[in-house]
């Protein structure tokens, strides 16, 4: 039995997660991971809204000039 049958619902992060912490980590070193994922999923955003402003070929202008 695959560790995915044994915890139905759960993403593939999640479980990767979940094993690492079955290890017990130290506060510091929870904090660090919290960092590096928060940094992590910033980088695939901007990558994101980067690809997306060049698709659509805005420009820098369009934003200055925005107005609410």
């Amino acid at each position: 039995m695959t560790t995915q049958q044994l915890k139905p619902g759960f993403s593939n992060l999640q479980l990767e997660i979940l094993k690492l912490y079955a290890n017990g980590i130290s506060d510091s070193q929870l904090m660090e991971i919290k960092w590096l994922l928060g940094k992590y999923f910033a980088e695939k955003a901007t990558q994101g809204m980067d690809q997306l402003i060049h698709e659509k070929g805005l420009t820098e202008n369009l934003f200055e000039n925005h107005e609410d």
